[in-house]
């Protein structure tokens, strides 16, 4: 090996593991070895190659902008769906047409956002995630330019459908770059930071209200997003490098011969060079290569039988249900109730509920890591083997929460009862979504690791469906 190979792999260890994926999905033998390294106690799993191009090996800091940086997009994509719903009335005397035909504007983009995944997962599995997701940024933008710049109703909503279905993946993105490039130990709290973000996306109704209040147009909106947006694009040219990679499976040498060894006197050795870290320059190319094994249509159409697979189904029936009750209960019942007597409310202040949302996410957040805790715990009880229901455990408490927040909601809402009723139902419910979402999420990572993809389609799709059909009956 050059002295310049040894210098950079010097400037860094890299990892080590003998974990093993057992015959039944989501169990893993984690039990380590001397010479592993380990995640509370337990050894590394995926294995990472010996190859500091590897995204397992990638340094923390690097890993991290990756997952902020799709957070983020997450966060804004999600924003830019919801944030305009303040609007309605404002589109339907402008362009001339019913409020129900407006409200339009809101949930068709919301289900091209969840065809969106459709086509950019399968695209990203066969292109790379680099080149899908600077693609993805680009048409977002592309379709908020269209949005601030148009003069019609049918323009508008051209543009909505495409930044709503360019920014499709960025749900998609931040669970799968979360499986590139963490390790199992780490994927509760990793997938609890992004979640966090794509919560957040439901606070922007209250942005865009304010907006208005100060007398500005409601362009300003989207202006304000498309600044983010390029921004984001910007950033993710520099710093997303592609994550997908493909790990040798372990090879087994056969062990030299007693005859060979005394032959010879001496015991063979085997060496090798390890490869050098790409250089920067090369990490900016829009892709790497083609994945010819990667079937577009196969993953497409196989991630519908996923809606068939209990742990999978019942991940998209709680993101669906959770989204179409805030959206029904929350944004469409309360701002009824506080506007009218005995609260009096203006519309503006309506939208404070939205803090409510804020206040439950943000004291669900210091939990984030408790379900790779009671994980490792009942790994280590288990003799090491770990199965992908241990993290679940951590749903018991806001199973009681969150239908508890309803029923303060709702008999707030029938007896009249204090303003602070509202707020506090919210908080409660919003406090317990945030564990559903993100450790329901980290279970079906867990369970169907070699089809991430796959699974992820059938989620979006399904639980963008489920609130989409709850809107329009809410109509």
């Amino acid at each position: 090996m050059s002295p310049g190979h040894i210098a950079d792999h010097e400037s860094r260890r890299m990892v080590h593991s003998h974990a093993h994926e057992g015959d039944i999905p989501g169990t893993v033998d984690l039990n380590a070895t001397g010479d592993d390294d380990v995640g509370y106690g337990q050894a590394l799993f995926p294995v990472p190659a010996d190859d500091p191009n590897d995204p397992l090996q990638w340094p923390a800091w690097k890993k991290n902008a990756i997952l902020v940086i799709c957070s983020i997009y997450s966060f804004l994509g999600n924003g830019s769906l919801t944030g305009p719903s303040v609007y309605i009335s404002i589109y339907a005397e402008e362009f001339g047409i019913s409020s129900t035909t407006a409200s339009g504007l809101i949930s068709y983009p919301n289900l091209a956002f969840g065809f969106g995944s459709l086509f950019l997962v399968p695209l990203y599995m066969k292109i790379g995630r680099r080149p899908v997701t600077l693609l993805s940024m680009a048409f977002f933008v592309g379709g908020l330019i269209g949005a601030s710049q148009a003069t019609t109703y049918e323009g508008l909503m051209a543009a909505r459908v495409i930044h709503g279905f360019g920014s499709g993946v960025c749900e998609s993105l931040p669970v799968q770059l979360v499986n590139d490039i963490f390790f199992l130990h780490e994927r509760g709290k990793k997938l609890g930071y992004y979640t966090f973000c794509l919560c957040l996306g439901a606070t922007c109704p209250l942005y865009a209200g304010y907006m208005l209040a100060g007398g500005y147009s409601w362009r300003l909106f989207f202006y304000v997003v498309l600044a983010f947006a390029a921004a984001l694009f910007i950033a993710a040219f520099f710093l997303v490098e592609e994550t997908s990679y493909k790990r040798p499976e372990p090879a087994i040498s056969p062990s030299p011969s007693r005859t060979d060894e005394k032959a010879d006197g001496i015991i063979p050795t085997t060496t090798f060079s390890l490869p050098s870290r790409r250089p920067f320059m090369s990490t900016l190319k829009l892709w790497s290569s083609i994945d010819h094994e990667a079937q577009f249509f196969t993953t497409m159409f196989r991630s519908f039988t996923y809606f068939f697979v209990p742990a999978v189904f019942w991940v998209v029936a709680t993101f669906g249900i959770y989204i179409g009750l805030g959206a029904f209960s929350f944004n469409y019942v309360f701002p009824i109730k506080i506007t009218a007597p005995p609260y009096n409310w203006s519309e503006t202040n309506s939208g404070l509920i939205a803090l409510a949302t804020l206040v439950g996410y943000s004291l669900a957040l210091p939990f984030t890591s408790t379900s790779d805790r009671l994980a490792a715990y009942l790994t280590k009880k288990n003799g090491g083997i770990r199965e992908a229901e241990m993290r679940l455990g951590v749903l018991l408490f806001p199973m009681l929460i969150s239908p508890a927040g309803l029923i303060v909601f709702g008999f707030t809402a029938q007896r009249n009862l204090h303003w602070f009723g509202y707020f506090a139902g919210v908080a409660m419910d919003q406090f317990g979504s945030y564990f559903y979402f993100t450790f329901t999420l980290a279970y079906a990572v867990d369970s169907y690791y070699a089809n991430t993809s796959e699974m992820l389609i059938a989620m979006n799709l399904g639980k963008q469906a489920i609130s989409f059909g709850k809107e329009q009956s809410s109509m």
